[in-house]
């Protein structure tokens, strides 16, 4: 499939703000949708509605680094209900959550791409419909493979 990663192309050493999408295999953590925009998608991951105010941490100093969150929060933080639709449906990846090291780099989704498949900030963005069918065949055990 198609897809854009990161303006920093892939990285084996990503860090807080770099635009590098991670080397490595993660695991589907679940799905975030707008529930204005999007239908719960047909997958057997868990998934939720999104919330206007979603947010998730990318303060590498605060104690919810790399987190979801609400906003308005007092550290940095990222608006997951955008404007833009990338992140109309959103895949939490399985990269720095489990023992989350500060500065290593914050939420690495999958997500939309845009029209053009213009660079993420260090994400993996598909297509609609390749999301869409990405999403059908997940379960607990899918992962993605970036290298």
């Amino acid at each position: 499939m198609r897809c854009a990663v990161g303006r920093g192309g892939i990285s084996t050493a990503k860090r807080e703000g770099d635009g590098a999408t991670p080397a490595g295999r993660f695991a589907m953590r679940f799905v975030l949708f707008r529930p204005d925009r999007e239908t719960a998608p047909h997958t057997r991951l868990p998934s939720r509605a999104l919330a206007r105010d979603d947010g998730w941490c990318d303060a590498s100093g605060d104690r919810a680094y790399n987190r979801m969150i609400r906003l308005p929060y007092p550290a940095s933080a990222e608006a997951l209900w955008r404007d833009d639709g990338r992140y109309d449906l959103i895949v939490p990846l399985g990269y720095n959550d489990v023992s989350v090291v500060p500065g290593a780099g914050s939420a690495i989704f999958l997500h939309l791409a845009a029209p053009d498949f213009a660079p993420t900030a260090g994400c993996v963005a598909l297509s609609h419909a390749d999301l869409l069918a990405v999403l059908a065949a997940a379960d607990a055990s899918s992962h993605v493979i970036v290298s």
